[in-house]
């Protein structure tokens, strides 16, 4: 095999490792950590409202001012963070609740909203209806990227503009969306607005090229030698 080739080879190796990551639904690019535990990082380049950042933690159940409270908190409340040497992050605003959409609507199939685009687009569940009446488990929620999420309802950051006293929200169980009161106690998953790229390591292509050269030459040896005996 020709040195050429050798380096097409590698190339092509490369190329396609980082166009396979670049065009998944969801990447993990990293860990957070957070009260002393690590938790994913979860990129969403697809997201209705422009890529994010999944934290695969879920927070217990609160109201929605206090899951608000706690979800803008985590800037300051992780204490660091573990991005994948594949990767680079551009971080934009602040950790925050998931959004419903400008225009939110209630029920099934709702994929204009933060959550219902994890759910229906990149997790590929169904509604209730189409389960045949079936609720959705946690480990169907966890079957791809996730650890962490569990089967119930989840707060979004978005009030309801005809009833400032309710707040909409996302069930994970039969995958509708409504509005309810804000004092209830739900669940809550953060999301931050970022743009992650993915880069090729130059250290990493020069050994894996490398290796593939020295393998080459032994192999020719071992065919000089052949020819000679």
């Amino acid at each position: 095999m020709k040195k050429g080739a050798v380096f097409a080879l590698v190339f092509s190796l490369v190329w396609g490792f980082v166009i396979s990551v670049s065009h998944a639904d969801l990447v993990t690019i990293g860990t957070a950590t957070y009260e002393g535990s690590s938790y994913n990082l979860i990129y969403d380049a697809d997201a209705p409202m422009g890529s994010i950042v999944w934290l695969d933690y879920t927070n217990g159940p609160s109201n929605w001012v206090g899951q608000n409270n706690w979800a803008n908190g985590l800037d300051t409340a992780i204490t660091s963070y573990n991005i994948y040497p594949a990767y680079t992050v551009t971080w934009n605003g602040s950790w925050r609740l998931p959004s419903a959409g400008a225009n939110p609507q209630g029920g099934y199939d709702q994929t204009t909203s933060e959550l219902g685009h994890l759910y229906y687009e990149e997790l590929g569940l169904k509604n209730f209806e189409d389960r045949g009446f079936v609720p959705v488990s946690n480990d169907e929620l966890n079957a791809l990227n996730f650890g962490n999420l569990i089967a119930s309802n989840y707060w979004y950051s978005t009030e309801d503009i005809d009833y400032p006293d309710k707040a909409w929200l996302f069930n994970t169980i039969y995958g509708g969306q409504g509005t309810y009161v804000k004092t209830a106690a739900f669940y809550a998953l953060a999301v931050h607005n970022a743009q992650v790229s993915t880069v090729p390591i130059p250290g990493a292509i020069w050994l894996l090229s490398s290796g593939l050269l020295s393998f080459v030459a032994v192999r020719k040896r071992k065919v000089k030698k052949f020819q000679r005996s």
